[in-house]
């Protein structure tokens, strides 16, 4: 059925819809299959099925009275004896492909010849004879009959199958008699041109042959594969690069018979060995189709459809191609606008919070948790809020590039002053011996250096990326086949699994350092803070990988923006809110002596 449906669509045709069942579901399945032919738009169903499986369907479409469909089956039922019942007239019409049946030249003059005088030791003749002619070869021959009393006459010698009239004589050959016909004789070629070789001129290791004697199945199968001749009918057989052999199928029509029956009337063929565009040779005056009718059925109100172009769909009526609908997250949409928001109240809330923080830049809070630290770090939480919205709106060469190294830069610049920020409570803790010299070589400069090494390292990731192979935006047509999504692609993978990865390496290490320094005294203390802030951080970023998987087309973006805001808003309310609030609602905490612990 893939396969089918895979070939129309090259074709230009439409699947109005695609089912599969089995005769041994429930009825209320097949009877759902037989409401959908009936609200569908298209009156012909092409049917890949057994006739066990078609029977049972064919029940349920008498059951309900859909007699306007156009029937085309494969050969697995078109020529099956589901069409013997008189109830089956709906089927009138049907049409499909059936292998070829044919007469074998010579063959009818072999069999009249065959006689138990010929071969008088085969037992296979002499029950032949007998059962035919209702007759015994001798006192205890093989005939078989039903009537124990019954006496079967001797046979007298002058019976001849001249006379006879049954399928014995009935030469035609049907599709499948006639491949094992044809099958026996590739064998036969295969296996002469196999005894043929001559060593040194084989097609085995060193030039060998194939021991006849004892020869292996993989040596037949090697002649088997170049197996070329002619049967006696004509038709040339011969195996493809896939092993196949040539396809040929006749077209046969359900139509009546003079007795009101239906018979299959084969209507053209089809020859895979036939020149290009002479395969396929259909007499279509001759066809009848549903309903008896002589005219061609029309499906979908045409006897033919074509594709939309790739950034266009088909209307309602599916009778003109319209302009597919566009999908980016944008500006005006109300997800658009509320994350916009959320971004520019992050910034301002950062922006308060440094005016804050310059207000009371003398008092012993501000200086304890190192103010050049603390500006440094909520410019760059602006930053990551800002970053934010470059994600909205529709994706350009520009945008696409800014967004992934602002965020990169960006949140590395965030993570390296918490860093920093722990590392300096760490080492400030540590020196407590009054000879120490740790707090000298992690100084304001040693800080401020450090910061920039670090956010180097992603600009430098960052510079490579759009060098090489920047990100750029795309059309993607895959997740909705009526819609357009407008996205930004990646670019080089190497550069976005760094510039990923470098950030997740900071804030693994920020936060085993900000763990470690959890039980350090509570004043003066940020480490419990930034443990929380970078456990929410690492939280946000891991629930997004699948989130966003789960989320195609602009609800991607949407949550993309999300994670950056969500981690934003982490850092900056756990490590600057309880110092805001001390500031501002419990002034008479922001003493020296309650910093250095001395205040009970």
């Amino acid at each position: 059925m893939r396969a089918f449906i895979e070939a129309a669509e090259d074709f230009g045709l439409c699947i109005a819809f695609s089912v599969s069942f089995h005769r041994t579901d429930p009825a209320a399945k097949i009877a759902r299959i037989v409401q959908v032919m009936r609200e569908a738009t298209t009156k012909v169903v092409v049917a890949f099925a057994g006739s066990g499986e078609m029977r049972v369907l064919f029940e349920e479409v008498l059951r309900q009275n859909l007699t306007d469909i156009q029937w085309v089956g494969s050969e697995a039922w078109i020529t099956s004896d589901i069409a013997a019942d008189e109830s089956s007239a709906f089927l009138l019409g049907t049409i499909g492909t059936a292998m070829s049946a044919v007469e074998v030249p010579g063959l009818k003059n072999f069999l009249l010849k065959v006689h138990p005088s010929s071969s008088p030791n085969d037992p296979f003749v002499n029950e032949f004879w007998e059962t035919i002619f209702g007759c015994t070869l001798t006192s205890g021959g093989t005939q078989v009959q039903t009537d124990p009393s019954f006496q079967a006459p001797q046979c007298s010698g002058n019976e001849t199958l001249n006379e006879i009239y049954n399928v014995y004589t009935d030469l035609i050959m049907d599709g499948s008699s006639f491949n094992v016909y044809k099958a026996v004789y590739a064998f036969a070629h295969a296996l002469h041109n196999m005894m043929l070789c001559e060593n040194g001129n084989g097609p085995f290791i060193n030039y060998t042959c194939a021991y006849i004697p004892n020869f292996q199945s993989w040596q037949l199968l090697h002649y088997l594969k170049y197996v070329y001749f002619t049967t006696k009918t004509g038709e040339m057989v011969y195996f493809d690069d896939n092993g196949g052999p040539v396809a040929k199928y006749d077209f046969v029509n359900w139509q009546l018979n003079s007795n009101g029956g239906i018979e299959f009337k084969t209507v053209g063929n089809y020859s895979g060995a036939a020149r290009l565009g002479k395969e396929v040779m259909l007499n279509s005056k001759n066809i009848v189709w549903s309903g008896g009718q002589q005219e061609w059925v029309l499906s979908l109100d045409s006897i033919d459809c074509f594709k939309c172009p790739p950034l266009f769909w088909s209307n309602d009526r599916k009778d003109q191609c319209i302009p597919k609908k566009i999908e980016y997250l944008g500006f005006t949409e109300i997800l658009g606008m509320v994350l916009v928001l959320l971004g520019l109240v992050g910034v301002c809330m950062s922006g308060l919070t440094a005016g804050l923080f310059f207000r009371h830049r003398d008092t012993p809070l501000i200086k304890a948790n190192n103010s050049e630290l603390s500006f440094l770090l909520l410019f760059a939480l602006s930053c990551c809020f800002l970053c934010s919205v470059t994600f909205i709106g529709e994706p350009s060469h520009w945008s696409c590039m800014l967004r992934r190294t602002a965020f990169g830069v960006s949140f590395v610049m965030c993570i390296s002053c918490v860093l920093v920020k722990t590392i300096l409570v760490l080492t400030a803790f540590k020196a407590t011996h009054p000879s120490s010299n740790r707090m000298k070589w992690f100084g304001q400069r040693q800080q401020r250096i450090s910061v920039f090494l670090l956010a180097s390292v992603q600009g430098l990731i960052c510079a490579i990326w759009l060098l090489i192979e920047p990100p750029f935006p795309v059309i993607n047509t895959k997740y909705y086949r009526e819609k357009i999504i407008l996205e930004c692609d990646t670019g080089s993978s190497t550069a976005f699994y760094s510039a990923s990865g470098y950030i997740a390496m900071l804030s693994c290490i920020c936060f085993v350092l900000a763990f470690h320094a959890r039980k350090l005294p509570d004043n003066f203390n940020e480490a419990k803070c930034i443990t929380f802030s970078m456990l929410i951080f690492c939280a946000v970023w891991v629930t997004f990988i699948p989130a966003s998987v789960s989320s195609p087309g602009k609800y991607t973006v949407a949550v993309e923006v999300f994670a950056i805001l969500a981690s934003s808003f982490g850092l900056l309310l756990c490590i600057f809110a309880p110092k805001c609030f001390i500031i501002v609602v419990t002034p008479e905490r922001n003493t020296k002596k309650h910093i250095m612990g001395k205040v009970g």
